[in-house]
């Protein structure tokens, strides 16, 4: 049964590519991008959550309780097409003509219910359609938000040319024939191509999840199990040319729980729905440094991942979750 979200929730992704490109800038001929202060790798938000929307696409849990995993944003689908399909429903609940505010409300939650990435990532409705043209429910705030991805070391990325020994129309085929017959041998039947790839780099995104937010959207503990489970997943089915070995590494998840006794539910629960800690000195729980000797990474071996916290030192109310190994510490409570 889907329960509503309460805890608060911070977590640590930690994700590696070897000899492949994670996140490609348009702008620059699609090399990889990075920061041109420190030359550290960057993976924008964007694509994480297109790894995410991906995943469910392909592997959608079942319904349950009113609850579907369709996505929302995705290639080809026409948004006011899809924003439209929820005003019969929102019909049955209210009037527009007598209460628009709550026909519109009704409209949202019916889409909410429908689309998993709507109600995890929240997203613009307003796009001129008739349900939400003008209406204060048409950005919707999602509970999961992520940062930017980044190295933990600078990267270097290669460009490598490629060769096609294709040719694609009788046009170019004829083309290359005549130049053979000029010139036989001079591989005027090769077009050269190239790709950019970083050879190995370690990145690391934060991600947080309010149920405060989670509370407008519908988002529930279920639909959160789902989150990690898709971001444990997300690079097994996104294989490519570009992203051939691109491995999730760890998965630091810090759960709000409340510090007083159990006894004392209420007060836990609101502790829980605030946070007991600060994020950031959480996270930076999560050590990863080089081991001595190397000045550079070439693969995940190269690195110490050490998590500082344990069962007798995590801040009380904090339960730590390592969903990459699937097992929990914590929480300390009073």
């Amino acid at each position: 049964m889907n329960t509503d979200l309460i805890n608060r929730h911070d977590f640590l992704l930690l994700f590696e590519v070897t000899n492949g490109n994670p996140n490609g800038d348009p702008d620059m001929g699609n090399m990889p991008r990075l920061d041109p202060n420190t030359n550290r790798g960057i993976v924008s938000d964007v694509c994480l959550k297109r790894k995410v929307r991906n995943y469910f696409t392909h592997f959608a849990p079942a319904a349950e309780d009113g609850h579907d995993y369709r996505i929302f944003i995705q290639q080809g689908a026409v948004l006011n097409e899809l924003i439209d399909e929820a005003e019969p429903h929102a019909n049955q609940r209210a009037n527009p003509e007598e209460n628009r505010d709550e026909w519109e409300r009704e409209a949202l939650e019916w889409l909410c219910r429908r689309y998993y990435d709507l109600r995890a990532f929240g997203a613009v409705l307003s796009t001129k359609n008739k349900v939400f043209k003008g209406s204060a429910y048409g950005q919707v705030r999602g509970p999961v938000q992520f940062t930017f991805g980044q190295s933990f070391h600078p990267i270097t990325p290669l460009e490598v040319s490629i060769t096609r020994c294709a040719v694609t129309n009788a046009q170019e085929k004829k083309e290359v024939e005549d130049a053979e017959a000029q010139q036989p041998g001079s591989g005027r039947n090769r077009t050269m191509g190239n790709k950019h790839i970083v050879p190995y780099a370690l990145y690391a995104a934060k991600g947080y999840v309010s149920p405060a937010f989670a509370e407008r959207t519908g988002f529930t503990d279920a639909d959160l199990e789902h989150l990690f489970q898709a971001l444990l997943n997300m690079f097994e089915h996104d294989r490519s040319a570009a992203r051939g070995e691109m491995i999730v590494r760890g998965l630091y998840d810090f759960e709000h729980c409340g510090t007083q006794h159990p006894n004392n539910a209420e007060q836990n629960r609101r502790e829980a729905r605030l946070g007991c800690h600060h994020a950031h000195k959480l996270i930076e729980g999560v050590k990863i440094a080089l081991k001595d000797g190397k000045t550079f990474p070439e693969c995940f071996a190269d690195y110490d991942v050490k998590c500082e916290w344990t069962e007798t030192n995590l801040p009380k109310g904090i339960k730590l979750n390592l969903r990459h190994e699937g097992r929990s510490l914590g929480p300390n409570q009073g």
